[in-house]
């Protein structure tokens, strides 16, 4: 592939896109996943985050908006024999409220605020990480709620992703 070492997201179809190398592992690195997480990630899109996700968690829970994105992740992720990341069809915006809680939150498409949803999915002593705002105008959120239940929330670093569909968008 002639943009296998370039630094700059790719499209994958359906207006959907993969983040440049350097995005994916700053936020990985920021999530600070760990070997007993359970992780949650909005956004599924070609697998690529959640197969990097599933090497340092335990499990791995993945939503994908787009059908065709979704089935194309979970055919993908199964065949290079990633057993710990489950995907599913589905609405980022309700998160996976069935598996929850998680220990950690990732979002890779930005919404113009936080769902409060999402957020009550995390864990007290959990991260969630998220670009969040309008086109020209985000950041990459890191929400931090502590063990008592109090959040916080820190921007971090400017950032363009493509936007965090809602059903009645598509």
């Amino acid at each position: 592939m002639p943009f296998a070492y370039e630094d700059y997201p790719v499209l994958i179809g359906y207006g959907q896109t993969i983040s440049q190398p350097y995005i994916v592992a700053f936020m990985t690195e920021l999530l600070d996943v760990r070997k007993e997480h359970r992780v949650l990630e909005i956004g599924t899109g070609s697998g690529y985050q959640a197969a990097i996700l599933s090497q340092l968690a335990k499990e791995v829970y993945t939503v994908e908006i787009v059908p065709q994105l979704a089935m194309s992740a979970a055919d993908t992720l199964k065949r290079l024999g990633y057993k710990n990341v489950l995907v599913r069809e589905g609405d980022g915006y309700h998160g996976w409220p069935e598996k929850a809680p998680f220990d950690r939150i990732i979002l890779t498409a930005a919404p113009p605020e936080l769902p409060q949803i999402v957020v009550n999915q995390l864990k007290p002593g959990g991260r969630l990480l998220a670009p969040l705002g309008h086109a020209i105008n985000q950041q990459i959120t890191l929400v931090e709620k502590a063990v008592d239940g109090k959040i916080t929330t820190r921007s971090l670093l400017p950032v363009r992703f493509v936007p965090m569909v809602k059903p009645q968008t598509r």
